[in-house]
């Protein structure tokens, strides 16, 4: 399921972003990385003893239309360390070009796309969601052509795994039981070992990604998170966020929002997100069957039986996770429910600003409501929320702890990009301060905090390649 394979050679290597607290936990060191042969190391140029960097095969369901080979068009796994911790992670590179996966692709990736991934990984790791991460960020001295000619870069990634619902898609349609049997041992050994000891390993490892797929979408809706392309090749068995291609965080707020350029009839719109992780989660059941059971009714009858525990799993993981957005965590899931329930309806028709708002109620704990009173057209209809919501005393300090002042707001990550893209990364510097501290209220970045002014216009992104 993966081919030996070379990174490009590239020809004016520049390390534009380093790490330097990743690269210390994954035992490496920040200043080696940063001489010419560290460089080198970061775009595949230079390649440890004894590694074999490969370009991993897998399938994958895009927008719905099943792809039997898609694979690492433009990336390499270079190889696998053991962090201080211990943990086994993949070093994997994004952008190091053309590869047998690639199709009519260049393999090749552009300076604004690999900052983005970075940008906004990051800034997932520190509201404590499950990513992978960015390690580095090269530009490579090579122009790209995209719709205009733009400097080239190559992303150094790190993951627990890069296994993914693909993964298992490519070796059923192999029909060969013992490639998928061995895929699932190497899945539940690095991802889910509580499984081995289950009666049915297999089922357990299926029970174990719903549940850490409901976890991370619910996750990402408590952020306005809009991954922007949920096909089957972009859902992690370990559970971590991959691929930021289109995706960016929502300002008002809108179950509809899309982001991706290419998304025209919604599919991965932010509201459709648990129901798609779902419909993934099928199908990567449909890989499993022959390891449930020996008769196939019964197969299919187990995953629905799991399967169905997902809505539940989401549901207590969202329904937690809001009550402590607003500050109510300490009362019963019941009393919270109408609240909960008619809040999202007040933002969308007062188009409110998702992350402000948050931040904005927790004042009203300390006696402020003004500032998120001011958000409402309907005043009328707020504070009559407000005051149901008041009477179930908010602690307005976990509030604070749970809820992001800054995270990478659209029009400020297109500034930084587009600084980037012009040779000045100095944009970027200052909006990875401010995201990678998301929850500390800081002077001095005040206009991190602020949504998009109204100019800034309907907002699209694209995937980089």
């Amino acid at each position: 399921m993966a081919l030996p394979w070379r990174a490009e050679e590239v020809p004016d290597p520049q390390l534009l972003v380093l790490n330097e607290r990743l690269a210390a936990g994954l035992g490496l060191d920040a200043d080696w990385l940063r001489t010419p042969e560290g460089v080198r190391l970061l775009v595949g140029n230079s390649v440890p003893s004894g590694a074999t960097p490969v370009a991993q095969a897998y399938a994958g369901h895009q927008f719905g239309g099943y792809a039997p080979r898609l694979g690492d068009g433009r990336a390499l796994l270079l190889g696998e360390l053991v962090d201080t911790e211990g943990h086994v992670r993949d070093l994997h590179l994004k952008g190091s070009g053309h590869t047998p996966f690639a199709r009519a692709g260049d393999g090749l990736a552009a300076v604004g796309p690999m900052l983005r991934e970075y940008i906004v990984s990051e800034s997932m790791h520190a509201l404590g969601i499950p990513t992978t991460r960015s390690l580095a960020v090269v530009a490579t001295g090579r122009r790209v052509q995209r719709e205009t000619a733009l400097p080239g870069a190559v992303l150094a990634r790190v993951a627990s795994s890069h296994l993914r619902v693909g993964s298992f898609q490519y070796a059923a349609a192999s029909g060969d039981r013992e490639l998928l049997c061995k895929l699932a041992d190497f899945a539940i050994e690095r991802h889910h070992p509580e499984a081995a000891s289950a009666d049915n390993p297999y089922l357990a490892l299926y029970d174990a990604v719903v549940a850490a797929q409901s976890e991370l979408v619910a996750r990402w809706m408590l952020v306005g998170f809009v991954h922007g392309v949920m096909n089957t090749d972009n859902m992690t068995i370990s559970g971590e966020t991959i691929d930021y291609g289109p995706c960016a965080f929502m300002d008002a707020y809108d179950p509809a929002t899309v982001f991706s350029s290419i998304d025209s009839w919604g599919r991965y719109a932010y509201g459709n997100q648990p129901a798609i992780a779902a419909w993934n989660l099928a199908r990567f059941a449909e890989t499993l069957l022959p390891l449930f059971a020996e008769d196939v009714e019964e197969a299919i009858a187990i995953a629905e039986r799991s399967l169905g525990a997902l809505s539940t799993r989401y549901n207590a993981a969202y329904t937690a996770g809001m009550q402590a957005k607003l500050g109510v965590a300490h009362v019963d899931t019941d009393t919270a429910a109408s609240l909960l329930a008619d809040l999202p309806e007040l933002l969308q028709h007062n188009h409110i600003d998702y992350t402000s708002f948050f931040r904005a109620l927790a004042r009203a704990t300390r006696g402020d409501a003004e500032p998120v009173r001011g958000l409402f057209a309907d005043l009328a209809g707020f504070d009559a929320w407000l005051q149901r919501w008041r009477e179930l005393s908010p602690d307005g300090e976990a509030m604070d702890r749970v809820n992001p002042v800054y995270i990478p707001r659209n029009h400020l990550v297109e500034e930084a990009l587009a600084a980037a893209t012009d040779g000045d990364l100095g944009p970027v510097e200052r909006l990875l301060d401010a995201v990678t501290r998301p929850f500390d209220e800081r002077s001095g970045l005040e206009r991190h905090a602020e949504p998009a002014p109204d100019d800034f216009g309907t907002y699209r992104t694209f995937c980089g390649t």
